[in-house]
This record gives structure tokens, C-alpha cells and sequence, in this order.
């Protein structure tokens, strides 16, 4: 058991500085690949190849909803018929919380309403935490 638990935590350490190695490694893309574009933009380079691999120039156009405009924008889309674009999500860390207390609230019963719309399983792992010195 001591064993198992030991290789859960070295798993779980390497897990976390793993993610964080990627949030570096993201941040320096986006900056090197930044200054690569400038210097592509600035020397009028559309494309170059190097060591096999070719490197292009390319712009995209992206687009966000408005700060607190995306209710607005969300019934605006649906009223000239692209709807499709609209999706409605509930988080499922949200939704959980939301149906165990509603378990706790009806008796430890799923409601009636609720029968059928959603998969209640459990799930048991281990808790891992540092103790105090």
C-alpha cells in the first residue's frame, strides 16, 4: 500500500510539473512566434524554408463577444438564424455540486425532475496533501 501511495505522489508531482513546464513552454512560443511574425511582416517574407521545415505567414481573424455584451450577441445571432452558433453548456463540476445538493435536499434521492436527465455515479480516489511539520 505504502508503495502504491509513494508512486501516486511521484506521479502526481510529475503531472503538476509537467503542466507547469507546458504553461512555459506556451508562453515562450507565443513570443517567440510573435517576433518571428514581426521580423516575416517587417522583411516583407511571406515564406522561408529551413532545415525542412517551411515557415508561412499567415493572419487570422478571430472574434470574441463584447465585455458583458454576450447575452446580447448570443440573441442577436439567434434572431437572424444563426442560432447553430449558439451553444448552451452547464460545467460539470457546477452541475455535480448542483445535483448532490439536490440529492441531499430530496432524502439522498435523485429528484424525480431530475431522473433520467443526468448519470450519478461515484467515484472514489485518493487524496493526496502535504502534512503539516
Amino acid at each position: 500500500m505504502f508503495e502504491l501511495a509513494d508512486k501516486l505522489k511521484t506521479l502526481r508531482d510529475a503531472k503538476k510539473d509537467a503542466e507547469q513546464r507546458v504553461k512555459e513552454l506556451n508562453t515562450e512560443i507565443e513570443e517567440v512566434d510573435y517576433e518571428l511574425s514581426e521580423m516575416m511582416a517587417n522583411s516583407e517574407t511571406q515564406n522561408f524554408t529551413r532545415c525542412g521545415t517551411m515557415f508561412c505567414l499567415t493572419t487570422t481573424t478571430r472574434a470574441s463577444a463584447a465585455a458583458g455584451k454576450k447575452d446580447e450577441l448570443y440573441d442577436a445571432l439567434k434572431q437572424i438564424g444563426f442560432g447553430d452558433l449558439v451553444y448552451e453548456t452547464v460545467n460539470a463540476n457546477s452541475l455535480s455540486a448542483f445535483v448532490r445538493e439536490q440529492i441531499t435536499e430530496n432524502n439522498d434521492k435523485l429528484p424525480d425532475w431530475l431522473d433520467g436527465l443526468v448519470n450519478v455515479f461515484d467515484k472514489t480516489t485518493v487524496g493526496v496533501r502535504k502534512t503539516a511539520k
